[in-house]
């Protein structure tokens, strides 16, 4: 489909902040199947600087030119959620492969337009749940498969959102309206069920939640002021696998003093537990714990087998991994990652726990 090095534009990179600089890019400089071609940002001279740093050959002012530069194979929307339909279908319709960051979009019609899009287009889609990369969950995965539980009788999580708490950081002051997608379910709990999902390699076959909101307002953390919080708090969720087991989870706002990410899996054989100290499972901090018949629970080391691209956990990692399969898939022909299907799949699970008023409906 194309040669090596895959070139990359990256729409939205500030050379100091952001998550193209902070998680992206440090990525993409690990791996040799791609180069960093075009940056944009909507300041010319934020979008020279950018290049200048990230040794892009062009920094462009505007989505239309990145898009549309000959010298770009893959386009890479990193910007906030309200803006992807609108970056995602100028790079489609200019016929680029496209790695969004996830959310899809806003909401289940933005992600179902952009799908269907890419089908027209019959072109290359990647979506941002890197979660999925996470060395910890490929060994959970490969443990289920593996039968070490046995058959799959239940799945309980407790997660953290980290922000949404009593402060938040006026960057992030857009999450706290549902309407733009990249509430606490949209993003933290969205990426910990579906990597759940993976590791377990199922579906959802029936989901239900409530939804609430304990905190009306928040404290910026800049100011002092406080500001209107309307999105949830407080998701409760529970669910049927498409083999029938139990699934229930149970996100907060902010941190925890006692448990912040836990995720069980119960089987007829064996029982497995991923741990995090920090709020969910795409941060880091990992910890396996398994045990089958009469052992006590105790830690299953991932095996360097699973390569990290030399890179620490956390953000950076998973997405370098991320990006690998994505190099696999492009030049490879594999399907390892990801798709503008997936996405669309999963936006479907939140439009029903949203919908439902905590009835368990099918998904």
């Amino acid at each position: 489909m194309t040669t090596t090095p895959i070139k990359v534009g990256i729409i939205g990179v500030h050379p100091d902040k952001g998550w193209a600089t902070t998680a992206h890019i440090p990525a993409l400089k690990t791996l040799p199947q791609f180069r960093i071609t075009a940056v944009s940002h909507n300041k010319q001279d934020i979008a020279q600087a950018s290049a200048l740093k990230f040794g892009a050959d062009r920094g462009h002012s505007t989505t239309d030119e990145l898009v549309n530069d000959p010298n770009v194979d893959l386009v890479v929307v990193t910007v906030k959620v309200p803006h992807h339909l609108e970056l995602v279908t100028k790079a489609l319709e200019a016929g680029k492969a496209v790695f969004s960051e996830w959310p899809l979009g806003m909401n289940l019609s933005d992600a179902e337009k952009m799908l269907a899009l890419a089908k027209k287009q019959n072109a290359f889609t990647a979506i941002g749940l890197q979660t999925r990369s996470v060395p910890a969950i490929s060994l959970i995965r490969d443990l289920v498969r593996d039968g070490y539980v046995g058959e799959v009788l239940s799945v309980s999580i407790i997660g953290s959102g980290i922000i949404w708490g009593e402060e938040i950081n006026e960057s992030y002051l857009y999450t706290l309206d549902m309407a733009n997608g990249a509430s606490m379910l949209h993003v933290p709990f969205a990426h910990t069920l579906d990597a759940a999902l993976f590791a377990l390699g199922s579906g959802m076959e029936s989901v239900g939640g409530s939804l609430s909101n304990s905190r009306p307002m928040v404290r910026v953390a800049e100011t002092g002021n406080q500001v209107p919080f309307t999105a949830p708090d407080q998701i409760v969720v529970s669910g049927l696998l498409e083999n029938g087991a139990a699934l229930s989870a149970h996100f907060r706002g902010g941190l925890s003093r006692g448990t912040n990410f836990h995720l069980e899996i119960n089987g007829t054989k064996g029982d497995l537990i991923l741990t995090s100290p920090v709020g969910y499972v795409g941060l880091g901090g990992f910890a396996v714990r398994g045990a089958q018949g009469d052992e006590q629970m105790h830690e299953l080391p991932v095996p360097q087998t699973y390569d990290t691209l030399g890179i620490a956990e956390g953000f950076s990692q998973s997405v370098g991994i991320a990006y690998s399969r994505i190099a696999s898939d492009m030049l490879d022909g594999t399907n390892l990652s990801p798709t503008f299907e997936d996405a669309v799949k999963l936006h479907q699970v939140l439009e029903t726990i949203v919908s439902g008023n905590g009835e368990r409906r099918d998904v």
